[in-house]
């Protein structure tokens, strides 16, 4: 919105043929977002979501169960479980969080498998690769170019590995077993850093984190103040996660409604007398 309407880099405004109101180059930087890959099993056994929703039957009976009873498949989250958990003990947090769901798909939205299957999912908390996402037009509608960079940090690629490699040791547990036939992805083949880290490019997608593009700060290069202010603009503030300077090590949601929450005292505070 900023780049649309005259507030960005000034080359790629003008290449676009937006005329120029404040030039900041930084609009778009520093694109964070939360990659999530996943390991997926398949099931000895038809308890999963994918066998509920195979079947009409099943489907009807989870629409009675959540209606009458507000209880069954419909009444729980898509994940059933998650852990928070260190790749390196001589970390003070954990920089890896798992999801754990009793079903699976190749991607999000995509059909669910036609076998029964779950998936734990690998989401490195703290990623230190930095993309950006600019207009691809002057036309509101066209949708903008975005590049995440996902896995262009070293740091960044040793943690997604290492993370693959704590969700298979949790799937190999005895209790897991009985439920498990084999790994469906990236599967048995799949075993040296370097296979899995192309497992993890091949198939890695967004968590629906992003964040980061209007960085807050007290230094020039910085798209708001400690305001949420745009700099060289008047009467213009960001309100949502692009501010961060830094992506959250958990969903954003929260944060997000946090922000939401002190922009409204900034302003109110603003216009008291």
């Amino acid at each position: 919105l900023l780049q649309l309407s005259g507030i960005g880099d000034t080359d790629l405004l003008r290449r676009h043929g937006i005329e120029v109101l404040c030039d900041r180059p930084q609009v778009g930087e520093n694109l964070q977002d939360h990659l999530q890959v996943r390991v997926i099993h398949r099931c000895s056994r038809p308890i999963t979501t994918n066998d509920d929703l195979r079947s009409s039957w099943r489907k009807l009976r989870m629409g009675l169960q959540y209606v009458l009873q507000r209880s069954g498949p419909m009444a729980v989250g898509i994940n059933q479980a998650g852990a928070f958990l260190k790749t390196c003990e001589d970390l003070e947090t954990p920089d890896i969080q798992f999801h754990f769901g009793a079903l699976s798909a190749d991607l999000p939205g995509a059909p669910l498998h036609r076998f029964s299957g779950s998936t734990t999912s690998v989401c490195q908390l703290r990623p230190t690769s930095r993309g950006r996402i600019s207009i691809a037009s002057s036309d509101p509608l066209e949708k903008p170019e975005i590049q995440p960079e996902y896995l262009s940090t070293e740091i960044d690629r040793r943690t997604v590995v290492e993370g693959l490699k704590v969700a298979r040791q949790i799937t190999a547990q005895p209790a897991l077993t009985p439920y498990i036939i084999e790994e469906y992805k990236p599967g048995s083949a799949v075993q040296t850093d370097a296979e899995l880290l192309d497992f993890a490019r091949q198939s890695g997608v967004t968590i629906f984190h992003p964040a980061g593009t209007c960085r807050m700060g007290n230094d020039s290069e910085a798209v708001v103040d400690h305001q949420l202010r745009v700099r060289g603009v008047q009467s213009l503030r960001v309100v949502d996660c692009s501010i961060m300077p830094a992506l959250v090590s958990g969903n954003t949601h929260a944060p997000a409604v946090m922000i939401a929450e002190k922009a409204a005292d900034l302003i109110l505070g603003a216009a008291a007398p």
